[in-house]
């Protein structure tokens, strides 16, 4: 159901904040919680991690758009070839890529 921007403040000006804000805190603190997801890491998202770069400097690096790097960390996309090897690399040895960025 989606609400008319009229609608949405109509519902809201019935609403306490405060009040719903402290019974979400007590029931954190009793253990009732909504839903838990897991999310899976995508190997660009754990090499790109490792080496402590930002998206646009670890996207230099390999050489390609930092959208596409987006799209790679989201699993959108997977990288082949060169670039599946590169963050390869950057997994198991990120101070070469910061050695790399340092030089």
């Amino acid at each position: 159901m989606v609400l008319t921007e009229k609608e949405l403040l109509a519902r809201d000006a019935k609403r306490n904040l405060g009040e719903e804000l402290l019974a979400a805190i007590i029931d954190v603190k009793a253990g009732r919680h909504g839903e838990v997801h897991q999310i899976e890491v995508t190997e660009a998202a754990e090499a790109r991690s490792k080496t402590g770069l930002s998206q646009p400097k670890f996207a230099e690096l390999l050489g390609v758009s930092v959208r596409t790097l987006q799209e790679w960390e989201q699993g959108r996309r997977s990288p082949s070839g060169a670039a599946r090897s590169l963050l390869h690399i950057a997994a198991l040895r990120p101070d070469v890529f910061r050695d790399v960025l340092a030089n």
